[in-house]
């Protein structure tokens, strides 16, 4: 006699409830328990202190600067990331296995020690800065050089994400609409890109966030100058060694929250690309 199988189970290994279980315990001890804090902290305060501490000029200004030099690293890394990852993918040239080696070095660097060189690179007297600095370009203790921080530890999110991707990509597409009078733009407007879009948004998403919370690469080459160059990690580490760790966990909570509709719209736009390109 058969037996009738339920088809909402359509894994042939069974586990799901155990494993579930797992997830979520890990996930609330790990993330939600921490996140939560943060706004019970939060609570403390009544909303006239808590909006002194989240919109004050000096705040304002931190908040311009992180989200503003975030969305600039992870659109730079989103452009020369491909280009990275089309050169390993598509090509073969010596050297080229210590190049995939060097794109993962953001990931194993301290990021305090990737701070110190780039401010010792681009600072005024630097192997780079010195050349800078008579075509009053200031990289080292200016905005600029918070973008070159979170560009340099961003990178490797999109490099290691377009990768796979183009990998998979069957080039047998390609050949068809260059056999077909297809030009190379059109090629790969119309055949590559649209495969790469997913990946694309994935990792500049990736990057983004990476860049956002940011700390150490940043503390040194941006000289903390407030209303200037400081970022909203510093801000939050400098009322933390004030003692205000109510003020701090606001401007947390804020800086969650916008992070988290950004993450949330940008995997919102992956999913409608994604399926849009299966059907």
């Amino acid at each position: 006699m058969a037996t009738k199988t339920n088809p909402r189970n359509k894994n042939v290994l069974p586990g799901f409830g155990l494993t579930l279980g797992f997830t979520l315990a890990y996930l609330g001890i790990v993330v939600l328990i921490p996140i939560s804090t943060i706004f019970f902290k939060t609570f403390t305060l009544t909303w006239p202190q808590f909006w002194a501490a989240v919109a004050s000029p000096r705040t304002i200004a931190a908040y311009k600067l992180s989200f503003g030099a975030s969305i600039a690293g992870a659109l730079i890394n989103s452009v020369f990331g491909f280009v990275v990852a089309w050169s390993l993918v598509r090509y073969e040239f010596p050297g080229k296995t210590l190049i995939d080696v060097m794109v993962d070095l953001p990931f194993a660097l301290p990021t305090s020690v990737a701070g110190i060189t780039l401010t010792a690179i681009y600072a005024g007297n630097g192997w780079i800065g010195r050349y800078l600095a008579p075509l009053g370009i200031k990289v080292a203790y200016a905005p600029l050089g918070v973008i070159v921080a979170l560009t340099f530890v961003g990178l490797p999110f999109v490099v290691r994400t377009i990768q796979p991707v183009l990998e998979d990509l069957d080039q047998e597409y390609e050949e068809a609409a260059a056999t077909l009078g297809a030009s190379r733009l059109q090629t790969f407007v119309l055949v590559i890109a649209p495969a790469l879009i997913p990946a694309l948004l994935t990792g500049f998403a990736l990057a983004f966030a990476r860049a956002l919370g940011e700390y150490g690469s940043v503390v040194f080459i941006s000289g903390n100058m407030p209303m200037h160059t400081e970022v909203v990690p510093l801000l939050i580490m400098s009322k933390l060694e004030q003692f205000d760790y109510a003020g701090a966990t606001a401007i947390a909570v804020v800086m969650l929250t916008a992070s988290f509709v950004i993450l949330l719209g940008i995997n919102v736009l992956q999913r409608w690309s994604s399926r849009r390109l299966a059907a």
